[in-house]
């Protein structure tokens, strides 16, 4: 996200950062992967190497190399079922905005790429309650030959309920 919270415009990043492409690739692989269907049409194609389930709330939508949800807690539970029959051990939810909101809840790690910029957009990630989340890792990364801006990659951990 943006450091304004920006994720998206027009359908699509509102950045191009191939080192975080690389790094989402690198931390999802082998893991389901949960998104939106706006989101999954905003991909270039399935992504390999992970069960794609995509959210949709239109019957008529079929991507024939994916599972189609009909719900996030269907989508979810399609997830722990791959989980349990590959051993992965977490479940990837990759967006959108109306997505995130409503996993956030029972999300316990999030993955975060911090845009070092704060682009137009007209999506964006969800307010986070800082007293429900601990940072646990943070690397900073100045933009390379094919990123738009610096960013962090970030792990926030959610914090026990006492």
């Amino acid at each position: 996200m943006g450091e304004n919270r920006a994720i998206g415009r027009g359908g699509d990043l509102p950045w191009h950062l191939r080192s975080d492409m690389k790094f989402f690739r690198r931390v999802t692989m082998g893991n389901p992967v949960v998104m939106g269907r706006r989101t999954f049409k905003s991909l270039p194609r399935v992504l390999d190497g992970r069960l794609n389930i995509v959210l949709t709330r239109d019957r008529g939508f079929v991507v024939p190399s994916a599972v189609m949800a009909y719900s996030l807690e269907e989508g979810l539970q399609a997830a722990r079922e791959s989980c349990a029959r590959t051993g992965a051990n977490e479940i990837m939810v990759i967006g959108g905005e109306d997505v995130f909101r409503e996993v956030l809840p029972q999300a316990g790690r999030i993955y975060l790429t911090e845009v070092h910029a704060a682009p137009e957009a007209d999506t964006w990630f969800p307010e986070l309650a800082p007293d429900q989340w601990r940072e646990v890792f943070r690397e900073r990364h100045e933009a390379g030959p094919n990123d738009d801006h610096a960013f962090s990659f970030v792990v926030l951990d959610r914090v026990a309920e006492s």
